[in-house]
């Protein structure tokens, strides 16, 4: 795909930063990693650490490691709450200081998208999102895009909350086929690009709660809503409608 494949380019920065959350040790640093964004059923013990920059051989492991994500200005964009982690086999230093690979034993959490690997490298690469992104990825990708946008949020401090400043906010029903594109699209639509509104209906009910500290609810319009009855669930729609009748939010059908 044209779209997703000019946005994935080679890192050359540490991605990927392994720490111990209380103390802030880095453990490793890394360009890539492999057994991380796995489907829960392919999951292995080893997570396999690409192209590291640094990797500490004086702390084998913790019981409270962090996956950090960076961005090419070397600020944290996500992270990834872990647990216990122990160092494995690493390989010689390359030519060009780096080592080629550090096998690490993750004993708690992963990610269980394994597209959000590429949308994360999309996210560093700090290049401007644009409108309706989330579309050039495959439909099977939107999860992923939705737990990238939403990790993303609330790691730079954003809250649960409207920051748009537009009063209407518009949806394209023909462009929304799944669950997950719903909130991505109304994220985008409140927020701007990579913008987050929920990710579920409690979080929706959420975000528009906490919205009306920031003024009056955004109105939203949307468009091909006949779309959205042919591909979504029915009672998913009538559940949204009535999150927005709860909360007096108005909503124009066309």
């Amino acid at each position: 795909m044209t779209g997703e494949l000019s946005m994935v380019i080679e890192a050359d920065f540490p991605l990927y930063v392994v720490a111990d959350d209380e103390s802030g040790d880095v453990l490793v640093a890394a360009e890539e990693v492999e057994g991380f964004f796995v489907d829960p059923e392919e999951e292995t013990p080893e997570v396999v650490f690409l192209r590291a920059h640094e990797v500490n051989r004086g702390r084998r492991r913790t019981e409270d490691a962090v996956l950090e994500i960076f961005n090419r200005r070397r600020e944290k964009i996500g992270e990834y709450f872990i647990g216990r982690v122990v160092l494995g086999d690493v390989s010689a230093e390359s030519s060009d200081g780096k080592i080629s690979s550090v096998l690490y034993r993750f004993f708690g959490n992963r990610c269980e998208y394994p597209g959000a690997a590429k949308i994360w490298r999309r996210w560093a690469s700090e290049v401007a999102m644009e409108k309706g992104e989330w579309l050039q990825w495959p439909t099977s990708h939107h999860r992923a895009w939705l737990h990238v946008v939403q990790n993303a949020w609330f790691t730079s401090n954003h809250r649960a909350a409207r920051y748009g400043v537009d009063d209407v906010a518009h949806l394209d029903g023909a462009q929304i086929s799944t669950k997950s594109g719903f909130f991505c699209a109304l994220g985008e639509a409140v927020n701007g690009p990579g913008g987050y509104f929920g990710s579920n209906l409690d979080a929706l009910a959420e975000c528009i709660s906490s919205s009306f500290r920031e003024g009056p609810p955004v109105k939203i319009v949307w468009r091909n809503f006949q779309a959205s009855e042919e591909s979504l669930d029915r009672d998913f729609l009538d559940s949204v409608m009535e999150v927005m009748r709860e909360f007096r939010i108005d909503v124009t059908i066309c």
